[in-house]
């Protein structure tokens, strides 16, 4: 179900990880970011346009190149699906490989979504050009703000006049900050650090993270504070007093504290 967070700013969360589709509405229809994640909950959500008077979906976006941010459903159209150009890039570099679906169909295997992620149009995404500033489509200024920090590419919008952040996979209140460690950054660390710093000069009332609860006023600074703690604290090789590990966590997100321990790990063995 669609939940206004902001004045033409709608949100639907995935009961999977707690994953966020944004709608924003435009004049002509509606621009749909890292829509997810089950086919009965993109039907869903395409029927629930469909019957309303928002539009047609005449464009989406997806924030960074990671298999439950590229996914669409044939219901909601043919709108063009933008991303930066270097998670287009990513995108298309794992599409490269003919079995790169059956690796996310087995990845979910033990999931309980397992089968229900449709991927027949998985990954389809137009390469914005390099340094574009806006999305281009007829609506509300949605600013892109690209950074390099979790995946290749990730971008987060500012829909200015709504004052609404869509951060992809920053800013949770559920899920601590990955870094990217299995790709090709130099720096993981210093690159989420500069990616919070960038996203620290936002104005915006509203957060909406990839996987989470939407955040509302003052509660972006907070989150930006809590993340950039925990970064630092792996920078110096310290245990990182966070909410979201340990016996704090919340229920049924315990695996977040093995996710803490792996990245502590891999750090380690790069050190």
């Amino acid at each position: 179900m669609l939940q206004q967070v902001a004045d033409g700013v709608l949100v639907h969360e995935s009961e999977f990880l707690k994953t966020n589709t944004t709608v924003v509405q435009g004049r002509a229809g509606v621009l749909l970011v890292d829509p997810g994640l089950q086919k009965h909950e993109l039907a869903c959500l395409a029927n629930d346009l469909s019957t309303s008077d928002r539009g047609d979906v005449v464009a989406g976006f997806s924030t960074h190149p990671h298999w439950d941010h590229v996914l669409w459903h044939a219901q909601l159209g043919e709108a063009p699906r933008y991303g930066t150009a270097r998670c287009a890039a990513a995108v298309r570099e794992e599409l490269s490989d003919p079995n790169a679906k059956a690796h996310i169909v087995e990845h979910l295997a033990e999931t309980e979504i397992a089968g229900q992620v449709p991927l027949d149009l998985y990954g389809l995404i137009t390469a914005l050009p390099a340094e574009t500033a806006r999305i281009p489509w007829d609506g509300p200024g949605v600013q892109i703000i690209e950074h390099q920090a979790h995946a290749p590419g990730h971008a987060a919008l500012l829909v200015e006049e709504h004052g609404v952040l869509v951060a992809g996979d920053m800013l949770s209140d559920v899920l601590i900050p990955m870094l990217d460690l299995h790709g090709a950054a130099a720096d993981p660390i210093e690159d989420y650090l500069a990616a919070l710093h960038g996203l620290e000069s936002v104005s915006a009332d509203v957060v909406v993270p990839g996987h989470g609860s939407v955040g509302g006023p003052g509660q972006l600074q907070e989150r930006i504070e809590r993340d950039r703690a925990y970064v630092l604290a792996l920078r110096d090789g310290r245990d990182p007093d966070d909410p979201r590990i340990g016996p704090s966590a919340q229920p049924g997100w315990e695996w977040v504290t093995d996710l803490h321990h792996g990245q502590t790990k891999r750090l380690a063995a790069g050190r």
